[in-house]
Protein backbone atom coordinates (compact mmCIF):
# COMPACT_ATOMS: atom_id res chain seq x y z
CA UNK A 1 0.00 0.00 0.00
CA UNK A 2 2.72 2.53 -0.98
CA UNK A 3 1.96 6.21 -1.22
CA UNK A 4 3.46 9.37 -2.58
CA UNK A 5 5.69 10.12 0.40
CA UNK A 6 7.10 6.62 1.15
CA UNK A 7 10.38 7.46 -0.47
CA UNK A 8 10.85 10.76 1.34
CA UNK A 9 9.53 10.42 4.87
CA UNK A 10 10.55 13.10 7.34
CA UNK A 11 13.65 11.84 9.13
CA UNK A 12 13.62 8.56 7.19
CA UNK A 13 15.42 9.12 3.85
CA UNK A 14 14.46 6.43 1.39
CA UNK A 15 12.07 4.90 3.91
CA UNK A 16 14.85 3.61 6.22
CA UNK A 17 14.12 2.71 9.82
CA UNK A 18 10.88 1.72 11.53
CA UNK A 19 7.80 3.55 10.36
CA UNK A 20 6.44 6.02 12.89
CA UNK A 21 2.73 5.72 13.62
CA UNK A 22 0.78 8.18 15.72
CA UNK A 23 -2.75 7.26 16.79
CA UNK A 24 -4.98 10.09 18.00
CA UNK A 25 -7.76 8.65 20.14
CA UNK A 26 -7.69 5.82 22.66
CA UNK A 27 -11.26 4.63 22.73
CA UNK A 28 -12.29 1.05 21.93
CA UNK A 29 -11.63 1.45 18.19
CA UNK A 30 -8.24 3.12 18.69
CA UNK A 31 -7.27 0.44 21.20
CA UNK A 32 -8.25 -2.28 18.74
CA UNK A 33 -6.01 -0.72 16.08
CA UNK A 34 -3.10 -0.49 18.54
CA UNK A 35 -3.53 -4.14 19.54
CA UNK A 36 -3.56 -5.27 15.91
CA UNK A 37 -0.43 -3.27 15.06
CA UNK A 38 1.57 -4.79 17.95
CA UNK A 39 3.18 -7.57 15.82
CA UNK A 40 4.81 -4.90 13.63
CA UNK A 41 6.01 -3.06 16.75
CA UNK A 42 7.40 -6.31 18.21
CA UNK A 43 9.24 -6.97 14.95
CA UNK A 44 10.86 -3.53 14.99
CA UNK A 45 9.09 -2.52 11.79
CA UNK A 46 7.04 0.25 13.40
CA UNK A 47 6.87 2.53 16.39
CA UNK A 48 3.53 3.58 17.79
CA UNK A 49 2.51 6.52 19.95
CA UNK A 50 -1.08 6.66 21.19
CA UNK A 51 -2.62 9.93 22.41
CA UNK A 52 -5.84 9.67 24.42
CA UNK A 53 -7.83 12.57 25.87
CA UNK A 54 -9.31 10.63 28.78
CA UNK A 55 -7.13 10.06 31.82
CA UNK A 56 -7.77 6.30 31.79
CA UNK A 57 -6.94 3.54 29.34
CA UNK A 58 -9.45 2.47 26.69
CA UNK A 59 -12.75 0.91 27.77
CA UNK A 60 -15.95 -0.25 26.10
CA UNK A 61 -18.27 2.75 25.82
CA UNK A 62 -21.12 0.61 24.53
CA UNK A 63 -21.53 -1.00 27.95
CA UNK A 64 -21.34 2.30 29.82
CA UNK A 65 -25.12 2.31 30.45
CA UNK A 66 -24.87 -1.05 32.24
CA UNK A 67 -22.09 0.35 34.40
CA UNK A 68 -24.08 3.53 35.09
CA UNK A 69 -26.93 1.56 36.69
CA UNK A 70 -24.70 -0.85 38.60
CA UNK A 71 -25.46 -3.81 36.35
CA UNK A 72 -21.80 -4.49 35.59
CA UNK A 73 -18.49 -3.56 37.17
CA UNK A 74 -15.58 -1.54 35.88
CA UNK A 75 -13.50 -4.60 34.96
CA UNK A 76 -16.18 -5.73 32.49
CA UNK A 77 -15.51 -2.61 30.41
CA UNK A 78 -11.89 -3.50 29.66
CA UNK A 79 -11.15 -3.99 25.95
CA UNK A 80 -7.36 -4.00 25.80
CA UNK A 81 -4.17 -4.81 27.71
CA UNK A 82 -2.25 -1.53 27.99
CA UNK A 83 0.51 -3.17 30.04
CA UNK A 84 1.29 -5.56 27.20
CA UNK A 85 1.28 -2.69 24.71
CA UNK A 86 3.61 -0.61 26.83
CA UNK A 87 5.89 -3.62 27.37
CA UNK A 88 6.12 -3.98 23.60
CA UNK A 89 7.34 -0.38 23.34
CA UNK A 90 4.10 1.43 22.55
CA UNK A 91 4.02 4.91 24.07
CA UNK A 92 0.53 5.60 25.46
CA UNK A 93 -0.25 9.15 26.56
CA UNK A 94 -3.55 9.49 28.44
CA UNK A 95 -5.17 12.71 29.61
CA UNK A 96 -3.46 14.44 26.70
CA UNK A 97 -4.92 16.45 23.82
CA UNK A 98 -3.66 17.10 20.30
CA UNK A 99 -3.94 20.76 19.41
CA UNK A 100 -2.62 20.77 15.84
CA UNK A 101 -1.64 18.58 12.91
CA UNK A 102 1.24 19.96 10.84
CA UNK A 103 1.01 18.19 7.52
CA UNK A 104 4.13 19.81 6.07
CA UNK A 105 6.43 18.85 8.95
CA UNK A 106 4.56 15.59 9.62
CA UNK A 107 4.08 16.33 13.30
CA UNK A 108 1.24 16.64 15.77
CA UNK A 109 1.42 19.17 18.58
CA UNK A 110 0.26 18.16 22.03
CA UNK A 111 -1.33 20.35 24.66
CA UNK A 112 1.96 20.10 26.55
CA UNK A 113 3.76 21.72 23.63
CA UNK A 114 5.53 18.54 22.58
CA UNK A 115 5.67 17.82 18.83
CA UNK A 116 5.40 14.16 17.79
CA UNK A 117 6.75 13.19 14.34
CA UNK A 118 4.77 10.74 12.25
CA UNK A 119 4.93 8.91 8.96
CA UNK A 120 1.37 7.65 9.23
CA UNK A 121 -1.27 9.39 11.30
CA UNK A 122 -4.44 7.52 12.28
CA UNK A 123 -7.38 9.52 13.62
CA UNK A 124 -9.71 7.66 15.96
CA UNK A 125 -11.05 10.74 17.70
CA UNK A 126 -14.56 9.30 17.99
CA UNK A 127 -17.68 11.34 18.63
CA UNK A 128 -19.12 13.55 21.34
CA UNK A 129 -22.65 13.69 22.70
CA UNK A 130 -24.91 16.23 21.03
CA UNK A 131 -26.15 18.92 23.39
CA UNK A 132 -29.53 20.27 22.20
CA UNK A 133 -30.44 23.94 22.23
CA UNK A 134 -32.12 24.56 25.58
CA UNK A 135 -32.54 27.78 27.52
CA UNK A 136 -30.41 27.31 30.59
CA UNK A 137 -27.71 25.26 28.86
CA UNK A 138 -24.83 27.16 27.30
CA UNK A 139 -24.33 26.05 23.72
CA UNK A 140 -20.87 24.59 23.20
CA UNK A 141 -19.05 26.17 20.27
CA UNK A 142 -15.75 24.54 19.44
CA UNK A 143 -13.03 26.87 18.19
CA UNK A 144 -11.57 25.40 15.00
CA UNK A 145 -8.66 27.84 15.18
CA UNK A 146 -7.64 26.91 18.71
CA UNK A 147 -8.52 23.43 20.02
CA UNK A 148 -8.24 23.17 23.81
CA UNK A 149 -4.81 22.39 25.19
CA UNK A 150 -6.44 20.77 28.20
CA UNK A 151 -7.91 17.39 27.31
CA UNK A 152 -10.69 17.88 29.86
CA UNK A 153 -12.14 20.68 27.73
CA UNK A 154 -12.29 18.66 24.54
CA UNK A 155 -16.08 18.31 24.69
CA UNK A 156 -17.30 20.96 27.11
CA UNK A 157 -14.91 23.79 26.10
CA UNK A 158 -15.90 26.71 28.34
CA UNK A 159 -19.51 25.58 28.68
CA UNK A 160 -19.83 22.73 31.18
CA UNK A 161 -23.30 21.29 31.64
CA UNK A 162 -25.26 22.62 34.65
CA UNK A 163 -25.49 20.55 37.82
CA UNK A 164 -28.01 17.78 37.44
CA UNK A 165 -27.60 17.62 33.64
CA UNK A 166 -25.36 15.04 31.99
CA UNK A 167 -24.88 13.00 28.86
CA UNK A 168 -23.91 9.33 28.95
CA UNK A 169 -20.67 9.18 27.05
CA UNK A 170 -17.77 8.49 29.43
CA UNK A 171 -16.87 7.16 32.84
CA UNK A 172 -17.37 10.50 34.57
CA UNK A 173 -20.93 10.66 33.20
CA UNK A 174 -21.52 7.10 34.34
CA UNK A 175 -20.33 7.85 37.87
CA UNK A 176 -22.72 10.82 38.08
CA UNK A 177 -25.63 8.66 36.96
CA UNK A 178 -24.68 5.72 39.17
CA UNK A 179 -24.80 7.98 42.24
CA UNK A 180 -28.26 9.19 41.21
CA UNK A 181 -29.55 5.66 40.60
CA UNK A 182 -28.28 4.42 43.94
CA UNK A 183 -29.96 7.33 45.72
CA UNK A 184 -33.30 6.59 44.08
CA UNK A 185 -33.28 9.82 42.07
CA UNK A 186 -35.98 10.70 39.54
CA UNK A 187 -34.33 10.55 36.10
CA UNK A 188 -35.53 12.33 32.96
CA UNK A 189 -34.08 11.06 29.66
CA UNK A 190 -34.25 13.42 26.69
CA UNK A 191 -34.25 11.38 23.51
CA UNK A 192 -35.76 8.02 22.56
CA UNK A 193 -33.07 6.39 20.47
CA UNK A 194 -31.67 2.93 21.21
CA UNK A 195 -29.16 4.08 23.83
CA UNK A 196 -31.61 6.35 25.64
CA UNK A 197 -34.23 3.62 25.86
CA UNK A 198 -31.75 0.98 26.97
CA UNK A 199 -30.54 3.25 29.75
CA UNK A 200 -34.06 4.25 30.82
CA UNK A 201 -35.18 0.63 31.06
CA UNK A 202 -32.04 -0.36 32.97
CA UNK A 203 -32.44 2.56 35.39
CA UNK A 204 -36.09 1.66 36.00
CA UNK A 205 -35.14 -1.94 36.66
CA UNK A 206 -32.54 -0.66 39.14
CA UNK A 207 -35.31 1.14 41.03
CA UNK A 208 -35.23 4.69 39.67
CA UNK A 209 -38.34 6.57 38.65
CA UNK A 210 -37.60 7.19 34.97
CA UNK A 211 -39.25 9.24 32.23
CA UNK A 212 -38.34 9.42 28.53
CA UNK A 213 -39.17 12.63 26.65
CA UNK A 214 -39.07 12.75 22.86
CA UNK A 215 -40.26 15.03 20.10
CA UNK A 216 -41.73 12.52 17.67
CA UNK A 217 -44.71 10.21 17.74
CA UNK A 218 -42.80 6.99 18.36
CA UNK A 219 -39.52 5.96 19.99
CA UNK A 220 -36.66 4.75 17.78
CA UNK A 221 -38.25 6.59 14.87
CA UNK A 222 -35.15 6.14 12.68
CA UNK A 223 -35.44 2.37 12.88
CA UNK A 224 -39.09 1.49 13.47
CA UNK A 225 -42.33 2.07 11.65
CA UNK A 226 -45.38 3.52 13.38
CA UNK A 227 -46.80 0.15 14.38
CA UNK A 228 -43.56 -1.17 15.85
CA UNK A 229 -42.85 2.09 17.64
CA UNK A 230 -46.33 2.25 19.13
CA UNK A 231 -46.13 -1.31 20.46
CA UNK A 232 -42.65 -0.64 21.83
CA UNK A 233 -43.79 2.50 23.66
CA UNK A 234 -46.59 0.53 25.28
CA UNK A 235 -44.20 -2.23 26.32
CA UNK A 236 -41.78 0.29 27.83
CA UNK A 237 -44.59 1.83 29.87
CA UNK A 238 -45.47 -1.64 31.12
CA UNK A 239 -41.84 -1.98 32.24
CA UNK A 240 -42.28 1.07 34.48
CA UNK A 241 -40.87 3.89 32.34
CA UNK A 242 -43.02 6.96 31.63
CA UNK A 243 -43.09 7.99 27.95
CA UNK A 244 -43.84 11.58 26.93
CA UNK A 245 -44.19 11.95 23.16
CA UNK A 246 -44.71 15.04 20.99
CA UNK A 247 -42.70 17.01 23.55
CA UNK A 248 -40.40 19.68 22.15
CA UNK A 249 -38.01 20.53 24.96
CA UNK A 250 -37.26 24.24 25.13
CA UNK A 251 -35.69 25.12 28.47
CA UNK A 252 -34.60 23.95 31.89
CA UNK A 253 -35.98 25.06 35.22
CA UNK A 254 -33.48 25.17 38.08
CA UNK A 255 -33.74 25.28 41.83
CA UNK A 256 -30.99 26.99 43.80
CA UNK A 257 -29.37 25.38 46.81
CA UNK A 258 -26.34 27.63 46.60
CA UNK A 259 -25.63 26.49 43.04
CA UNK A 260 -28.34 26.20 40.36
CA UNK A 261 -29.37 22.57 39.85
CA UNK A 262 -31.77 20.87 37.42
CA UNK A 263 -35.36 20.77 38.58
CA UNK A 264 -37.55 20.35 35.47
CA UNK A 265 -37.55 20.15 31.71
CA UNK A 266 -39.98 22.65 30.17
CA UNK A 267 -41.61 21.83 26.83
CA UNK A 268 -43.05 24.09 24.16
CA UNK A 269 -46.63 23.26 25.15
CA UNK A 270 -45.95 24.27 28.75
CA UNK A 271 -45.43 20.81 30.22
CA UNK A 272 -42.99 20.71 33.13
CA UNK A 273 -41.32 17.35 33.63
CA UNK A 274 -39.65 17.31 37.03
CA UNK A 275 -36.70 15.21 38.05
CA UNK A 276 -33.42 15.11 39.93
CA UNK A 277 -31.22 14.32 36.93
CA UNK A 278 -31.56 15.09 33.22
CA UNK A 279 -29.74 12.66 30.91
CA UNK A 280 -29.22 13.92 27.36
CA UNK A 281 -29.47 11.16 24.77
CA UNK A 282 -29.73 13.19 21.59
CA UNK A 283 -27.25 11.42 19.37
CA UNK A 284 -23.58 12.10 18.75
CA UNK A 285 -21.44 14.10 16.35
CA UNK A 286 -17.99 13.22 15.05
CA UNK A 287 -15.04 15.12 16.49
CA UNK A 288 -13.71 16.72 13.31
CA UNK A 289 -12.33 20.09 14.46
CA UNK A 290 -8.72 18.83 14.57
CA UNK A 291 -9.03 17.55 11.00
CA UNK A 292 -10.70 20.79 9.87
CA UNK A 293 -7.91 22.86 11.39
CA UNK A 294 -5.40 20.78 9.43
CA UNK A 295 -7.24 21.46 6.17
CA UNK A 296 -8.56 17.91 5.74
CA UNK A 297 -11.86 17.37 3.96
CA UNK A 298 -14.69 16.77 6.41
CA UNK A 299 -18.43 16.28 6.18
CA UNK A 300 -20.31 14.42 8.91
CA UNK A 301 -16.89 12.95 9.70
CA UNK A 302 -13.35 13.00 8.35
CA UNK A 303 -13.74 12.09 4.69
CA UNK A 304 -11.79 8.95 3.78
CA UNK A 305 -11.89 6.61 0.81
CA UNK A 306 -12.43 2.85 0.82
CA UNK A 307 -8.83 2.43 2.03
CA UNK A 308 -9.65 4.68 5.01
CA UNK A 309 -7.24 7.34 3.69
CA UNK A 310 -8.05 11.00 3.92
CA UNK A 311 -9.28 12.55 0.71
CA UNK A 312 -6.79 15.35 1.32
CA UNK A 313 -3.61 13.68 2.63
CA UNK A 314 -2.55 10.14 1.75
CA UNK A 315 -0.58 9.81 4.98
CA UNK A 316 -3.59 10.36 7.22
CA UNK A 317 -6.29 7.81 7.98
CA UNK A 318 -9.50 7.79 10.02
CA UNK A 319 -11.40 4.94 11.66
CA UNK A 320 -14.45 4.54 13.86
CA UNK A 321 -16.99 7.19 14.80
CA UNK A 322 -14.97 10.03 13.23
CA UNK A 323 -14.60 8.35 9.82
CA UNK A 324 -16.97 9.15 6.95
CA UNK A 325 -16.18 6.58 4.24
CA UNK A 326 -17.11 7.82 0.75
CA UNK A 327 -15.63 7.58 -2.77
CA UNK A 328 -13.23 10.37 -3.69
CA UNK A 329 -14.92 12.78 -6.10
CA UNK A 330 -13.67 12.75 -9.65
CA UNK A 331 -12.93 15.79 -11.81
CA UNK A 332 -16.02 17.92 -12.29
CA UNK A 333 -17.97 16.02 -9.64
CA UNK A 334 -20.74 17.71 -7.72
CA UNK A 335 -19.69 19.76 -4.71
CA UNK A 336 -22.65 18.45 -2.71
CA UNK A 337 -21.75 16.68 0.54
CA UNK A 338 -21.34 12.93 0.06
CA UNK A 339 -24.05 10.60 1.28
CA UNK A 340 -23.74 8.49 4.38
CA UNK A 341 -21.56 9.14 7.38
CA UNK A 342 -20.07 7.38 10.38
CA UNK A 343 -22.13 4.36 11.41
CA UNK A 344 -22.04 5.15 15.13
CA UNK A 345 -21.71 1.41 15.86
CA UNK A 346 -18.73 -0.29 17.43
CA UNK A 347 -18.73 -3.29 15.08
CA UNK A 348 -17.87 -1.34 11.89
CA UNK A 349 -15.22 0.61 13.80
CA UNK A 350 -13.54 -2.57 15.00
CA UNK A 351 -13.61 -4.03 11.50
CA UNK A 352 -11.98 -0.86 10.14
CA UNK A 353 -9.29 -1.02 12.84
CA UNK A 354 -8.58 -4.70 12.14
CA UNK A 355 -8.42 -4.21 8.39
CA UNK A 356 -6.22 -1.09 8.45
CA UNK A 357 -3.72 -2.61 10.89
CA UNK A 358 -3.56 -5.77 8.74
CA UNK A 359 -2.83 -3.66 5.66
CA UNK A 360 -0.03 -1.85 7.48
CA UNK A 361 1.46 -5.09 8.82
CA UNK A 362 1.48 -6.59 5.34
CA UNK A 363 3.09 -3.53 3.79
CA UNK A 364 5.77 -3.27 6.46
CA UNK A 365 6.58 -6.97 6.12
CA UNK A 366 6.83 -6.61 2.33
CA UNK A 367 4.07 -9.08 1.58
CA UNK A 368 0.96 -8.74 -0.52
CA UNK A 369 -1.79 -6.87 1.28
CA UNK A 370 -5.10 -8.56 1.88
CA UNK A 371 -8.38 -7.97 0.05
CA UNK A 372 -10.05 -4.53 0.06
CA UNK A 373 -12.13 -3.50 3.02
CA UNK A 374 -15.54 -5.03 2.33
CA UNK A 375 -18.49 -2.67 2.41
CA UNK A 376 -20.42 -2.74 5.65
CA UNK A 377 -23.64 -4.76 5.45
CA UNK A 378 -26.84 -3.03 6.41
CA UNK A 379 -26.84 -2.91 10.17
CA UNK A 380 -29.24 -4.90 12.30
CA UNK A 381 -30.45 -2.67 15.15
CA UNK A 382 -31.18 -4.35 18.44
CA UNK A 383 -32.58 -2.93 21.66
CA UNK A 384 -30.90 -4.70 24.56
CA UNK A 385 -33.17 -4.67 27.60
CA UNK A 386 -34.46 -7.40 29.86
CA UNK A 387 -37.98 -8.35 28.80
CA UNK A 388 -38.11 -5.90 25.88
CA UNK A 389 -36.96 -7.46 22.60
CA UNK A 390 -36.66 -5.22 19.55
CA UNK A 391 -34.83 -5.99 16.30
CA UNK A 392 -35.04 -4.01 13.05
CA UNK A 393 -33.13 -4.08 9.78
CA UNK A 394 -33.30 -2.82 6.23
CA UNK A 395 -36.01 -0.70 4.65
CA UNK A 396 -39.14 -0.74 6.81
CA UNK A 397 -40.76 2.36 5.31
CA UNK A 398 -43.32 0.75 2.97
CA UNK A 399 -46.77 0.71 4.51
CA UNK A 400 -49.13 -2.23 4.48
CA UNK A 401 -51.62 -0.46 2.21
CA UNK A 402 -49.15 1.58 0.14
CA UNK A 403 -47.17 -1.09 -1.68
CA UNK A 404 -48.32 0.24 -5.07
CA UNK A 405 -46.73 3.58 -4.19
CA UNK A 406 -43.59 1.77 -3.06
CA UNK A 407 -43.39 -0.12 -6.36
CA UNK A 408 -43.77 3.13 -8.27
CA UNK A 409 -41.10 4.89 -6.19
CA UNK A 410 -38.69 1.99 -6.65
CA UNK A 411 -38.91 2.28 -10.41
CA UNK A 412 -39.84 -0.17 -13.10
CA UNK A 413 -38.01 -3.49 -12.88
CA UNK A 414 -36.88 -3.07 -9.28
CA UNK A 415 -39.13 -5.85 -8.03
CA UNK A 416 -42.53 -5.91 -6.44
CA UNK A 417 -42.76 -4.79 -2.82
CA UNK A 418 -44.98 -6.72 -0.42
CA UNK A 419 -45.68 -6.02 3.24
CA UNK A 420 -46.84 -8.53 5.85
CA UNK A 421 -47.79 -7.27 9.27
CA UNK A 422 -49.01 -8.79 12.54
CA UNK A 423 -49.71 -7.05 15.85
CA UNK A 424 -50.81 -7.97 19.36
CA UNK A 425 -50.35 -4.65 21.21
CA UNK A 426 -51.92 -5.88 24.43
CA UNK A 427 -49.12 -8.42 24.84
CA UNK A 428 -46.38 -6.22 23.35
CA UNK A 429 -45.88 -8.18 20.14
CA UNK A 430 -45.46 -6.91 16.60
CA UNK A 431 -43.86 -8.13 13.38
CA UNK A 432 -43.55 -6.44 10.01
CA UNK A 433 -41.82 -7.99 7.00
CA UNK A 434 -41.04 -6.10 3.79
CA UNK A 435 -40.08 -8.19 0.78
CA UNK A 436 -39.08 -7.38 -2.76
CA UNK A 437 -39.94 -10.21 -5.15
CA UNK A 438 -40.22 -12.45 -2.10
CA UNK A 439 -36.74 -11.61 -0.75
CA UNK A 440 -36.67 -10.12 2.74
CA UNK A 441 -35.73 -6.45 2.32
CA UNK A 442 -36.45 -5.20 5.84
CA UNK A 443 -38.25 -6.14 9.02
CA UNK A 444 -39.32 -4.98 12.47
CA UNK A 445 -39.85 -7.36 15.37
CA UNK A 446 -41.02 -6.34 18.85
CA UNK A 447 -41.52 -8.88 21.63
CA UNK A 448 -40.86 -11.84 19.31
CA UNK A 449 -37.23 -12.88 19.98
CA UNK A 450 -37.24 -16.23 18.16
CA UNK A 451 -39.01 -14.78 15.14
CA UNK A 452 -36.49 -11.92 15.17
CA UNK A 453 -33.59 -14.38 15.19
CA UNK A 454 -35.09 -16.25 12.22
CA UNK A 455 -35.73 -13.03 10.28
CA UNK A 456 -32.21 -11.80 11.02
CA UNK A 457 -30.79 -14.99 9.56
CA UNK A 458 -33.02 -14.77 6.47
CA UNK A 459 -32.14 -11.09 6.03
CA UNK A 460 -28.42 -11.78 6.40
CA UNK A 461 -28.58 -14.45 3.70
CA UNK A 462 -30.90 -12.57 1.34
CA UNK A 463 -33.33 -15.44 1.56
CA UNK A 464 -36.82 -15.72 0.15
CA UNK A 465 -39.62 -15.87 2.69
CA UNK A 466 -42.17 -18.70 2.66
CA UNK A 467 -45.33 -17.98 0.71
CA UNK A 468 -47.29 -18.20 3.96
CA UNK A 469 -45.57 -15.53 6.07
CA UNK A 470 -47.56 -16.56 9.15
CA UNK A 471 -45.37 -19.66 9.44
CA UNK A 472 -42.63 -17.41 10.78
CA UNK A 473 -44.76 -16.38 13.74
CA UNK A 474 -44.75 -19.94 15.05
CA UNK A 475 -41.15 -19.54 16.24
CA UNK A 476 -42.49 -17.74 19.31
CA UNK A 477 -45.38 -20.13 19.77
CA UNK A 478 -45.67 -22.97 22.29
CA UNK A 479 -45.20 -25.61 19.56
CA UNK A 480 -41.92 -24.12 18.32
CA UNK A 481 -39.72 -26.71 16.62
CA UNK A 482 -36.14 -25.51 15.90
CA UNK A 483 -35.70 -27.87 12.95
CA UNK A 484 -38.52 -26.10 11.10
CA UNK A 485 -36.54 -22.92 10.56
CA UNK A 486 -33.58 -21.81 8.51
CA UNK A 487 -31.31 -23.24 11.23
CA UNK A 488 -30.15 -20.48 13.51
CA UNK A 489 -27.35 -22.87 14.53
CA UNK A 490 -25.91 -23.20 11.03
CA UNK A 491 -22.15 -22.76 10.95
CA UNK A 492 -22.33 -19.49 8.98
CA UNK A 493 -25.07 -17.91 11.13
CA UNK A 494 -23.81 -14.71 12.75
CA UNK A 495 -24.04 -14.64 16.54
CA UNK A 496 -22.02 -11.54 17.42
CA UNK A 497 -22.62 -8.69 14.97
CA UNK A 498 -20.08 -6.38 16.63
CA UNK A 499 -17.18 -8.76 15.99
CA UNK A 500 -18.59 -10.83 13.12
CA UNK A 501 -18.43 -14.10 15.09
CA UNK A 502 -20.39 -17.03 13.66
CA UNK A 503 -21.78 -20.21 15.16
CA UNK A 504 -18.93 -22.10 13.48
CA UNK A 505 -16.29 -19.98 15.21
CA UNK A 506 -17.95 -20.53 18.58
CA UNK A 507 -18.27 -24.28 18.09
CA UNK A 508 -14.56 -24.43 17.22
CA UNK A 509 -13.86 -22.60 20.46
CA UNK A 510 -16.09 -25.04 22.34
CA UNK A 511 -14.08 -27.88 20.81
CA UNK A 512 -10.96 -26.19 22.16
CA UNK A 513 -12.28 -26.39 25.70
CA UNK A 514 -14.11 -23.05 26.10
CA UNK A 515 -17.34 -23.88 27.91
CA UNK A 516 -18.63 -20.60 29.37
CA UNK A 517 -19.87 -17.36 27.81
CA UNK A 518 -16.93 -15.50 29.37
CA UNK A 519 -14.39 -17.99 27.99
CA UNK A 520 -15.99 -17.81 24.54
CA UNK A 521 -15.71 -14.02 24.73
CA UNK A 522 -12.02 -14.19 25.62
CA UNK A 523 -11.28 -16.65 22.84
CA UNK A 524 -13.39 -15.17 20.03
CA UNK A 525 -14.40 -11.66 21.24
CA UNK A 526 -18.07 -12.68 20.86
CA UNK A 527 -20.20 -10.77 23.34
CA UNK A 528 -17.51 -8.18 24.12
CA UNK A 529 -19.09 -5.40 22.07
CA UNK A 530 -22.63 -4.32 22.83
CA UNK A 531 -23.32 -7.46 24.85
CA UNK A 532 -26.63 -8.12 23.11
CA UNK A 533 -25.59 -11.56 21.87
CA UNK A 534 -24.71 -13.19 25.20
CA UNK A 535 -28.04 -15.01 25.23
CA UNK A 536 -27.36 -16.43 21.77
CA UNK A 537 -23.87 -17.51 22.84
CA UNK A 538 -25.43 -19.36 25.77
CA UNK A 539 -27.85 -21.10 23.37
CA UNK A 540 -24.95 -22.24 21.16
CA UNK A 541 -23.11 -23.50 24.23
CA UNK A 542 -26.17 -25.39 25.43
CA UNK A 543 -26.55 -27.02 22.02
CA UNK A 544 -22.93 -27.91 21.27
CA UNK A 545 -21.02 -28.11 24.55
CA UNK A 546 -20.19 -31.67 25.60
Amino acid sequence: MPDQFDADRSGHPGGAGPERFVLVGYGPVGARFADQLLPAVHAGLATLTVVGAESVDAYNRVLIADYAVGRTDRDALEVTDPLAARAAGVRILTGTSVTAINRSLRTVTLGTGEALPWDRLVLATGARANVPTLDGVTRVRHNLLSPPAEAAGLDSADAPLPRGVTALRDLDDAQTILAAVRSGARIVVLGAGVLGLEFALAAAQAGSETCVVYHGEIPMNRNLDRGGGTVLARRIRQAGVSMVKHARAESILFHDDGVPRFDALICADGKQIHGDLLVLSCGVGARTELASLAGLSVSTGVLVDASLRSWTDLGIYAIGDCAHVAPRPGPGASAAPPAGGPSGLIGPGWRQADWLAAQFRAELAGVTAGPPLPPEPDSVVMLKAEGVDVVAAGDTRPDLWDTDKADHAAGCGSGRVSVSQWADPEHGRYVKMVTRDGILNGFVSVGMPRTAAELTLLYQRGSELPMDRSLLLRFDGPDFEPSAGANAFASDATVCWCNGVTVGTITESIGGGQTTVACIGTATRAGTGCGGCTGRIAEVLERFAP
